[in-house]
């Protein structure tokens, strides 16, 4: 008879389980983010390269959260599910979930990779790449390099929320931060020994990555709670789709960004070609790179969010799993007061201190053009912080409840419906501050919705205590 494993998820105080899971989380997040941040940071100081090379680097962002998205849809979807499993006494679907998840890693890199190479100049220029001739040749260099890393890229992110869902958040977050050290290090010596430009920066970063991949790896051949067979490497239609299902909201909440990004990138080249200083030549470049740093800041904000909400993922499944409804209530709410706090400090360093954070992004080898409209983009553009913030653990946190269709939903009311729509709209009638106010716009709009989300979602958590859920609920 099969005993319940990773019992300790209700049994150890609220708290404290946020601490063992959500830090590593959030810290292994942070440092993927610091990938392209450190390439950024780097670029941006080099003075042969400057704003030209932060807009190339704006440019090819979208493209590798392209390839997260895929790889956070696979992982975390598993997570979900072998936690839900273990929750439920179903340790054989939970090595099925994790060996088809590799399986499915592996398969979905390999695709994007062709895909890539194949259609590299239509993909650059379609994320407004060539917004001047210099832009689109860094643009081309760094996509390149960065193309070959995908698999490497794919693997380490996908097997991230794998490993904490094993049991090992410390492992899983130790793994990403040895690539990122492996990436800071080799940038410098890259950029400005070797002067290798945009290949250098994007060589570093696939070195980390690999580094990242190879401890993954070896992590899969020594896992501690679930483990693995070699019937589990083989594709089951049931396992792939519940897998999915549960981590669909994952990659819509990172596609969607995609589409978001696409669409005020082309906003910024069409309308900054009608702006009398950003329509000139030699400062086209600015607004996108500008708008890149300002994505950067957020996605190191989110990645805080994200890690604490995904890293309750475990104690969640497994609490819903067992029928804990009470216990993931009091989950939820210091879950919810937590990204609200770190919400008022990101509001609180963007209002007051945007001159320091673009000074951060070689500042000091820029017109005054190029800092006057960062500290307008900071201020603008992420005023409504603490909304977004609040909003993207409620989307996590009903991932994580089995609730898909819910999370699904709200994830692309806030990233298609309405991040697409005002960045499409607004320009038209605020030229590019139209662009920075299609933020703020959706924030306070989703915000609204989430409230009413929550709180019935509480309702449910108290109603539905000592009842064990189901692995995957579309409602």
């Amino acid at each position: 008879m099969e005993t319940k494993t990773n019992s300790f998820l209700m049994e150890e105080p609220v708290l404290r389980l946020m601490g063992k899971y959500a830090v590593p989380c959030i810290i292994s997040l942070l440092v993927g983010a610091l990938y392209n941040i450190v390439d950024q940071i780097f670029i941006a100081n080099a003075s042969y390269l400057g704003s030209y090379g932060n807009a190339a680097n704006t440019v090819v962002f979208p493209l590798t959260v392209i390839a997260l998205a895929i790889a956070v849809m696979v992982g975390d979807g598993c997570c979900a599910f072998v936690s839900l499993s273990l929750g439920k006494n179903r340790a054989e679907d939970a090595g099925r979930s994790m060996g088809n998840a590799i399986l499915l890693t592996v398969i979905f890199s390999l695709v994007l990779c062709v895909v890539y190479f194949t259609f590299d100049s239509q993909i650059i220029a379609m994320f407004g790449g060539t917004v001047n001739e210099e832009t689109y040749s860094h643009s081309k260099e760094y996509f390149f390099w960065i193309t070959l890393g995908i698999p490497f890229y794919m693997f380490g992110q996908a097997m991230n929320p794998v490993i904490r869902a094993d049991g090992s958040p410390k492992f899983a977050m130790t793994s990403t931060l040895a690539g990122a050290m492996v990436n800071v290090i080799l940038d410098p010596v890259f950029i400005f020994a070797f002067r290798w430009g945009m290949m250098g920066a994007a060589v570093a970063t696939v070195t980390g990555q690999i580094v990242t991949a190879v401890l993954a790896i070896w992590y899969l051949t020594h896992t501690k709670t679930v483990k693995l067979g070699k019937g589990d490497f083989k594709l089951k239609r049931e396992i792939v789709l519940k897998t999915l299902a549960l981590g669909i909201c994952s990659f819509l909440s990172q596609i969607s960004l995609v589409a978001a990004m696409a669409a005020i990138n082309n906003m910024i080249r069409r309308y900054g070609a009608m702006d009398a200083v950003f329509g000139q030549t030699q400062y086209a470049q600015i607004p996108m790179a500008v708008v890149g740093i300002v994505m950067k800041f957020f996605q190191i904000v989110i990645s805080i969010v994200v890690g604490m909400a995904a890293g309750c993922i475990p104690i969640v499944g497994y609490n819903m799993g067992a029928g804990a409804g009470r216990r993931v209530k009091e989950l939820f709410t210091k879950l919810l007061m937590a990204e609200t706090s770190v919400g008022i400090l990101a509001l609180v360093i963007v209002e007051f201190f945007p001159g320091w954070l673009i000074g951060i992004f070689g500042a000091a080898n820029e017109s005054v053009y190029y800092t006057d409209f960062a500290i307008r983009a900071f201020r603008i553009y992420l005023c409504m912080v603490v909304f977004a913030c609040v909003n993207k653990a409620a989307f996590i946190f009903l991932q994580a409840m089995g609730k898909a269709y819910a999370s699904t939903m709200l994830s692309m009311v806030r990233e298609i419906v309405f991040g697409v729509g005002f960045a499409l709209i607004l320009p038209r009638f605020y030229g590019l501050d139209g662009v920075l106010y299609s933020m703020p716009v959706s924030d306070i709009l989703t915000f609204i919705i989430s409230a009413i989300v929550i709180f019935l979602t509480y309702r449910q958590l108290s109603d539905t205590a000592g009842k064990p859920q189901d692995i995957v609920h579309f409602s």
